[in-house]
C-alpha cells in the first residue's frame, strides 16, 4: 500500500509517513504507567493526541490489558449516573472481548449494576476486574474533555481518584493507571455545576501528575520522516533545508508539519503539470504550500477563528503583540495567557508571550487585517495599484515603498500622531496585504519585534524583501537602525533592504532616498 501524508483522524505507520515518536511512547510507558501515575494529555487541536494513545496502546497491547475509550460521541452518557456507569460498562466489556479476556471475566463484568448505587457498582466491578486479570490494567480515555463541564463528569473523577487513594494506602485494587486526553486540562478546568451558579475551579483530579512530555516536532524528527518519503520518490530534496523550513514555519505543530508535507506531495507538483515530485520539495514549492494552506479553510483555522470571537481577552492581547509589538511576561497562571497555551497559540520566548509558531502569526495577521481592510483608505488605494507593483511575474519592492510613501503623505499626514505612532505597521501591513495576496506571504522576525523597530520578511516567489519599520528617535537612533539593517541583510543573504522610518518630530524632513554599505543597498523612506 502506498503511504500519505496524514491529517484527519489517526496517524497509521503502516499506511502514513510519520514521525517517529517511538522514543516518546517508550519514555511516557516507562516515567508514567509503570510507575502507577494517573494523568492528562492536554495539547491544543490536532496535535497528536489520538495517535500517540493509539501508539502507546498498540506498545502497552503485550503486557497490559488496556481499555481504550473516547468521549467523542458520548453526549447521552452524561445525562445521569446510571448512563454513564452503563455506558462505561458497554465500552469496557468491548475492551475487553477485543482483546479475547477470558470469558469468566467479561462475563462477571456484565453483571448488572446497581439501580440505587450505579457509580459505586461501577468502582466495586472495576476493583473485581483488576484483582482477577492477569495484566495490570490500563485506562485511557480520548476527548474527555467534551463533556467535562457537569458534575456526572466530576463523579466519575471522584470515584477514579477515590479508587486511585485507597490503592495507593493497600485498600484496593483499581486502574495501574489512568490516561486521559483532550484540550483543556482536566486538573485546572472550570467546572460549572449548575446553570445559576458562578463558574468556579472543582476538579477532584489533583492526583494526576504533570505530563510535561514535548510532543512538537523537531527539525531533526521532521527529516527523519522525510528520509522514508525519499526514499520511496527519489525527489533529490535538500532534507535538512527542508525540515528546517518546515520547522521555521510551524515550530514543530504536528499538524501544520503534516499538512504542508500533504500539500507539497498531493497538490504543488501536480498544479505545475509536473509527473515527478522534484519540482513541489523546492523553497518555492514549500512556500507555495504554505499560500495553499493560508487560502483554503481547514478546521483548525476555523476553530482558530471562533476562539478569537469567544474571547475577546485573547484576541486583544494576540493584537497588541502582532501590531503595537507590546510585550507580556509570560506566566501560565495567567488567565488569558494560560487560555492561548491551551488553544496553542501563544508559547513562551525568552520570558515573553509570543505568537506560538509563524503559520499562526501570518494567519492572524491575514485575519485582523482582512477585517480593517473594509474601512481602509490605504488598503483600497493599494488594490486599485496592485498591477503595477507586478513586472514579469516578481514584485517591485522599490515601487511599492515609494508609492506607501505618497498615499502616506497624502491619508495620513495631519493625522494624530498618537495613532500612527500605534498603528504605523499595521497601515503598512494593510497597503502590502492586497499587492502580495494569493502569490506572496509576510511574516514579522520574532527576534526584532517590539514598539520600537520590527523587520517584515516577504516571501515572493521564492524571493525575500527585508523591511524595517520603526519610529523615528533621533539621528543618532536612525543611524544605528541602518546599521543593524545591512547587518541583517548580511544575515540573510541579500543586497537590498528596505528602511521605512516613522517621524513625529516637528520640524521632521520625509522623503526618499538610496544607502550603500560594501555593496549593499537600503532604500530608505521617512514618513
Amino acid at each position: 500500500m502506498q503511504k500519505r501524508f496524514c491529517t484527519a483522524g489517526t496517524c497509521i505507520p503502516e499506511k502514513n509517513y510519520m514521525v517517529d515518536i517511538s522514543g516518546r511512547i517508550d519514555r511516557i510507558i516507562r516515567e508514567y504507567i509503570e510507575k502507577g501515575q494517573y494523568f492528562t494529555i492536554n495539547r491544543a487541536r490536532q496535535y497528536g493526541k489520538t495517535t500517540t494513545l493509539y501508539l502507546l496502546e498498540k506498545k502497552l497491547a503485550g503486557e497490559y490489558l488496556v481499555l481504550s475509550l473516547s468521549f467523542e460521541a458520548a453526549d447521552e452518557y452524561f445525562q445521569s449516573l446510571s448512563s454513564l456507569a452503563e455506558g462505561l460498562v458497554m465500552d469496557i466489556g468491548e475492551c475487553l472481548r477485543r482483546q479475547n479476556t477470558e470469558e469468566k471475566l467479561v462475563e462477571e463484568w456484565f453483571t448488572p449494576l446497581s439501580e440505587k448505587f450505579p457509580m459505586r457498582s461501577l468502582g466495586m466491578k472495576i476493583s473485581s476486574l483488576c484483582r482477577k486479570s492477569r495484566k495490570k490494567v490500563v485506562l485511557m480515555i480520548d476527548e474527555v474533555d467534551k463533556s467535562s463541564d457537569n458534575q456526572i463528569f466530576l463523579s466519575f473523577l471522584g470515584l477514579l481518584r477515590e479508587k486511585y487513594l485507597r490503592w495507593q494506602q493497600g485498600k484496593d485494587e483499581t486502574f495501574q493507571s489512568v490516561i486521559l486526553a483532550g484540550v483543556y486540562d482536566v486538573k485546572t478546568l472550570k467546572i460549572k455545576l449548575h446553570p445559576e451558579e458562578e463558574t468556579k475551579y472543582n476538579s477532584p483530579w489533583n492526583v494526576a501528575a504533570d505530563f510535561v512530555i514535548d510532543m512538537s516536532f523537531t527539525a531533526e524528527d521532521i527529516e527523519s520522516m522525510l528520509e522514508e518519503y525519499e526514499a520511496d520518490y527519489h525527489t533529490g530534496m535538500d532534507l535538512a533545508t527542508m525540515s528546517q523550513l518546515l520547522y521555521d514555519y510551524t515550530s514543530g505543530y504536528p499538524f501544520l508539519v503534516s499538512k504542508l508535507c500533504q500539500l507539497m506531495d498531493e497538490r504543488i507538483g501536480a498544479e505545475q503539470g509536473i509527473l515527478d515530485k522534484s519540482a513541489a520539495w523546492t523553497k518555492e514549492g514549500f512556500l507555495s504550500a504554505v499560500k495553499l494552506l493560508l487560502k483554503e479553510p481547514n478546521t483548525l483555522f476555523d476553530d482558530m477563528t471562533k476562539k478569537l470571537l469567544d474571547y475577546p481577552k485573547l484576541r486583544e492581547m494576540l493584537q497588541n503583540i502582532l501590531f503595537a509589538g507590546i510585550s507580556y511576561p509570560f506566566k501560565r497562571e495567567t488567565p488569558v495567557i494560560d487560555l492561548g497555551v491551551t488553544f496553542g497559540f501563544l508559547t513562551e520566548k525568552e520570558g515573553t508571550v509570543a505568537v506560538a509558531n509563524r503559520i499562526f502569526e501570518i494567519q492572524m495577521y491575514d485575519l485582523f487585517l482582512s477585517e480593517m481592510a473594509v474601512d481602509s483608505e490605504l488598503y483600497v488605494e493599494a488594490a486599485a495599484d496592485r498591477n503595477q507593483f507586478i513586472v514579469s511575474g516578481m514584485l517591485q519592492m522599490d515601487l511599492v515603498m515609494k508609492k506607501f510613501y505618497e498615499h502616506y503623505e497624502e491619508i495620513y499626514s495631519e493625522n494624530d500622531q498618537k495613532f500612527i505612532e500605534g498603528n504605523g505597521r499595521k497601515l503598512f501591513l494593510l497597503y502590502l496585504k492586497p499587492i502580495i495576496n494569493g502569490v506572496g506571504n509576510y511574516y514579522i522576525e520574532a527576534r526584532t519585534r517590539d514598539n520600537k523597530r520590527t523587520d517584515v520578511v516577504i516571501d515572493y516567489r521564492g524571493k525575500q524583501f527585508i523591511i524595517e519599520l520603526k519610529i523615528w528617535r533621533g539621528e543618532e537612533y536612525n543611524a544605528r537602525g541602518e546599521a543593524q539593517i545591512f547587518e541583517y541583510l548580511d544575515f540573510y543573504k541579500q543586497d537590498r533592504g528596505y528602511l521605512l522610518s516613522f517621524n513625529f518630530n516637528k520640524n521632521k524632513k520625509t522623503g526618499i532616498r538610496e544607502l550603500e554599505y560594501q555593496g549593499k543597498t537600503i532604500l530608505e523612506v521617512v514618513v
